[in-house]
């Protein structure tokens, strides 16, 4: 198997290659990579407040306050006061957001059927099966320290 890429490394690619793939088609809507991926997962986490926003993006806080300030002069999302803690705001989409996510989600299918063309259905649903039963098992994994004897080489 010499020369073949390795799981991780295809798997790498392939997702570099669809996220290069929709930037070059979402160019149009005049949104940074870190602007459309915030409010894709802003759309399903609305009311979170930016410290957990960005935990979820796994980005800085203040690269995010960064982002949502653009977003925001935008018109595309707003910050509100939580109810009780002055200190934290709350970040919801606006109006104005809900056309461009329907614009992106279309790129996203435009994208996803350049990247399944020739792949027949069933082996599409079989590909999907197997990454998410591994992406169940990792998840789990993570949650298990690694034993000592596991991290020394040699």
């Amino acid at each position: 198997m010499s020369g073949n890429p390795t799981l991780g490394f295809l798997l790498h690619d392939v997702a570099r290659l669809l996220r290069k793939r929709f930037e070059q088609r979402a160019r149009c809507l005049g949104l940074t990579r870190s602007q459309w991926q915030t409010l894709a997962y802003l759309r399903s986490n609305e009311g979170i407040h930016q410290g957990g926003l960005a935990e979820i993006l796994e980005i800085e806080p203040m690269t995010l306050v960064r982002i949502v300030d653009k977003l925001a002069d935008r018109a595309l999302i707003e910050r509100r006061q939580h109810p009780t803690d002055r200190r934290i705001w709350l970040l919801y989409l606006r109006e104005e957001a809900h056309p461009l996510l329907a614009e992106m989600r279309e790129l996203g299918e435009l994208t996803r059927s350049e990247a399944f063309q020739s792949i027949p259905p069933e082996q599409r649903d079989q590909l999907f099966d197997i990454l998410s039963a591994m992406k169940t098992n990792l998840v789990q994994a993570c949650r298990t320290p690694v034993a000592e004897h596991e991290t020394r080489h040699g």
